[in-house]
């Protein structure tokens, strides 16, 4: 036994093609035999499933120790999506099921924030042992401008407003433990999972300028401007709800502790700074 995974105890990771999936699996020990289970495969060994249906999930389940469910960013009916994976999970005889959520999810003022809090009450009703992670938002959202391949940051809610940016890699990383780990130290637990400092994007824009000497813009629009421009290609749903999150922003702040993340890593979390390029 390597890592507290038995060797051919294989994890899953659901929702594998996204930027947290392929984190995540990124993460995950060498010793860990780790299924991709997508919507359409992009390399050699993806399982495709169909969320929405249920369908190969049981298939694709089968054999696997844990699973980690990421849905669809804002599905419009993300609670459905992980009955169905909870079902074929208990059926294909998975022990540990980890669920990604968000952190603050029973937030009525954003509809996608409340879904995730209706899949925790689904997951804590389930048979399987289970662990929930609440990330707040990822520092990688300003990628460009921290690397240095844009020096604008287009923004549809207030510049002050405050955040406890994580890492994706840290997030990653705090999955890894926990999978890795297994049920016997985290069933029933629930860890929010957040960046070591609370900050503002003009704050994080300052910091870029300090540290690289370059200027970063940020263009204030509207939500009405958001949804016209940048978000006119979503489907209605999707656009709603990520308004409604940027309205949230608007008026209040968007926090989340960092104790767990220090506690599972035995460090403390990687700040904003640190990525700056």
């Amino acid at each position: 036994m390597e890592n507290g995974i038995a060797r051919g105890a294989d994890i899953a990771v659901i929702g594998a093609a996204g930027k947290t999936g392929e984190a995540v699996v990124a993460a995950l020990p060498p010793s860990v035999t780790v299924r991709r289970l997508v919507r359409k495969a992009r390399v050699e060994g993806d399982y495709e499933v169909e969320l929405e249906t249920g369908s190969g999930l049981r298939k694709a389940l089968a054999g696997c120790r844990g699973v980690y469910f990421i849905a669809p960013n804002v599905h419009p009916d993300e609670p459905a999506l992980l009955r169905n994976a909870l079902t074929a999970a208990a059926s294909a005889g998975v022990e540990h099921f980890v669920y990604h959520s968000v952190a603050w999810p029973f937030s009525p003022s954003m509809p996608h924030h409340l879904d995730k809090a209706r899949c925790e009450d689904e997951l804590h009703r389930s048979p399987l042992k289970w662990t929930v992670l609440q990330p707040c938002a990822y520092a990688q959202n300003f990628e460009a401008v921290l690397t240095g391949r844009s020096d604008t940051i287009v923004l549809p809610y207030s510049a002050e407003t405050k955040f406890s940016f994580v890492s994706l890699s840290d997030v990653a990383a705090v999955a890894a433990v926990v999978l890795s780990e297994g049920p016997g130290e985290h069933h029933g637990a629930t860890y929010e999972v957040g960046g070591p400092e609370s900050l503002s994007v003009m704050e994080v824009a300052q910091m870029v300028e300090k540290q690289t000497s370059r200027t970063v813009a940020i263009d204030q629009i509207s939500v009405d401007r958001w949804r016209e421009q940048i978000g006119s290609g979503l489907d209605v749903n999707a656009s709603s709800r990520l308004a409604a999150m940027f309205e949230f922003y608007n008026h209040h702040d968007f926090l989340a502790g960092s104790a767990a993340v220090e506690l599972l890593l035995g460090r403390r979390p990687m700040g904003v700074e640190s990525l700056i390029r």
